[in-house]
């Protein structure tokens, strides 16, 4: 979380649009109240901007892309133009949920065996691959926000990305999250000397309390600004990514130790230009009478999600224990059929059947009120009915490194939208004079067949989209939105997006205290990933079911969400210790 000073937040408002200065907005902390929109971010700068758009006449959407922007500032590890993303928008005046599929396409000369070492036939280990060009997609998080702006917006793109501008150019303070993030990817920074000199200054990451700036990337914004987003698919900034894939600037003067070969990826300008970003419908399922919406493929959030919520609604379970129990279960049975079918060209009534209350009583009879099931579980034969499995799947990917935003403006409008460039750090390139970081999107894909002998849905192809896990879910209550939330965190991003509905829709909590919950993410595999206040809290209530835990995680996820109530209001939360704590903010804290 980064804190911006009072008299920054303060001079946000002279750079949207040309306007006049207002008062500063209030500070922002992880849960706020109010009317005439909401927004909630990781970050407090992010959320002042946010705010500062809703507060001079912008829409959701207009906030959300001038926060994502800001994001790509200050939480440059986790999202920025280098990645991309989903984003769900509810358009309050036609009642309709849409979606934007942002997600990095790989190079159209990928194949199934794109990460495999012709050397020794083996895949290659996940560093090697990560730090290399051959990881890279095409971004297509800039393409998200001009189709966004452009669709459903009201205000140019152009105008959307001055405050974060001015934010790179300004600075702000390095807190202990950013600084940490830097540690921990200090080698692999440490290769290459545009990264270096950006995040290694001295080359030691940067000091607590000292101001991180970034005139490269402000001068990017402004050079999109002026010339539109074709300067990043077609122009020089195109040039300079391809460039810096196809012949990683590796320093000569290395900081720090590391391991691999630093190999060149395959990405062309062709691939560049040929992306566009998709349209797909939404998935959607009904829960106690809301509807569930959520994103398609080649993310599997929205298919994984409603699966468990389904399975839930069958078993029913009425107390704590039994709450907890079916969730864990339920959750590995979505993932075991999330790897058997999901990918990016899953037909669609392979999608519908996962999202039926029918699959969902096909998966739920398998499920035991007094003991878990063993794990791995199988997933479901989609060919069959009642309880038959199938073969059993493989290992779930662990990729970390995304963020997300939850808007809401006060004519209804509202957007989710989770972000991404996969690990922290991305692939650690800083394309040289640009000042943002390349994804490594493409290790999203499985390197072998996981699901041998069936075939895999995720496997590399030519120009397609790995899968994901990222969840931007928009909850409605007859028609109209109750609820939006998302969240950060690989493939936990799934069970952490379920737990907090869990929480807020059977186990009733107040939506801050569902964010703030201990979680626990059950992947479909051996043991529970879970954070110690979940491990302690409840593991004498679910060991004695069967199920078991493996090491504790210090946290999952980073949540923001945004509930509305009765006569307009909004409740807008975040994190309030996860990844430093969030920034929840409402336009009008009263009436």
């Amino acid at each position: 979380m980064r804190i911006l000073p009072v008299l920054a937040v303060a001079s946000l408002a002279s750079v949207f649009m040309a306007a006049p200065a207002v008062a500063s907005p209030p500070s922002s902390g992880p849960t706020a109240t109010g009317y005439g929109g909401a927004v909630a971010t990781v970050d407090p700068t992010a959320t002042a901007v946010g705010l500062d758009v809703l507060r001079r006449g912008g829409n959701a959407v207009d906030a959300a892309v001038a926060a994502a922007a800001t994001l790509g500032v200050t939480e440059p590890f986790s999202a920025g133009i280098g990645g991309g993303g989903f984003f769900v928008y509810y358009d309050a005046k036609h009642r309709r949920v849409s979606t934007i599929d942002g997600r990095e396409a790989g190079p159209a000369t990928m194949t199934s065996t794109y990460f495999i070492d012709r050397a020794d036939g083996l895949p290659y280990d996940f560093p090697e691959a990560r730090v290399s060009g051959l990881s890279v997609g095409v971004p297509g998080t800039l393409a998200t926000w001009e189709s966004a702006a452009r669709s459903w917006g009201t205000r140019s793109l152009a105008s959307l990305l001055r405050p974060a501008a001015e934010v790179a150019d300004r600075g702000f303070p390095v807190d202990a999250t950013f600084r940490q993030q830097i540690a921990d990817n200090a080698d692999a920074f440490g290769q290459f000397d545009a990264t270096s000199e950006l995040y290694l200054p001295g080359g030691q990451p940067p000091a607590v309390g000292s101001t991180q700036r970034n005139p490269d990337l402000a001068d990017t914004y402004r050079l999109i600004a002026r010339k539109g987003t074709d300067v990043l698919y077609r122009g020089a900034v195109a040039r300079d990514i391809v460039r810096a894939v196809q012949h990683p600037p590796v320093s000569a003067d290395p900081i720090g130790t590391w391991a691999y070969p630093i190999r060149p990826g395959a990405l062309t300008l062709q691939d560049l230009a040929r992306y566009d970003v998709r349209r797909p419908a939404p998935t959607r399922s009904d829960f106690r009478g809301l509807s569930v919406y959520g994103m398609s493929t080649p993310s599997s959030g929205g298919t994984a999600v409603s699966e468990a919520l389904n399975i839930l609604e069958k078993v029913n379970p009425t107390d704590l224990t039994q709450v907890l129990h079916t969730y864990l279960e339920a959750s590995a049975l979505s993932f075991a059929d999330r790897g058997r079918y999901v990918g990016a060209y899953t037909p669609q009534k392979i999608l519908d059947k996962l999202v039926s209350d029918r699959w969902a009583g096909q998966r739920a009879c398998q499920i035991s009120s007094s003991s878990a099931l063993p794990k791995p579980v199988p997933p479901g034969d989609i060919n069959a009915r009642g309880c038959t499995p199938a073969t059993v799947g493989g290992p779930t990917e662990q990729g970390q490194s995304t963020t997300n935003l939850t808007v809401a403006d006060k004519w209804g409008n509202v957007v989710e939208y989770t972000l991404t460039i996969e690990q922290t750090g991305g692939n650690a390139v800083v394309v040289p004079g640009r000042g943002f970081l390349l994804n490594n999107e493409l290790t999203d894909f499985n390197f072998t067949n996981t699901q041998a002998p069936a075939a895999d849905p995720n496997l590399p192809g030519p120009g397609k989209r790995p899968r994901s896990s990222m969840s931007p879910t928009i909850v409605l209550k007859d028609g109209k939105p109750f609820l939006a939330l998302g969240s950060p965190g690989g493939a936990t991003i799934i069970t952490t997006v379920l737990q907090i509905l869990v929480n807020r829709l059977i186990l009733g909590q107040s939506l801050p205290a569902a964010m703030a919950a201990p979680r626990a993410s059950q992947r479909n595999t051996a043991g529970i990933q879970a954070e110690p206040a979940f491990h302690t809290t409840y593991g004498p209530l679910l060991t004695p079911l069967g199920h078991s835990f493996a090491a504790d995680v210090p946290e999952l996820g980073a949540a923001t969400a945004i509930e509305l109530t009765r006569g307009g209001g909004f409740i807008a939360s975040s994190e309030p210790v996860r990844r430093g704590g969030g920034a929840a903010g409402v336009v009008h804290p009263n009436r």
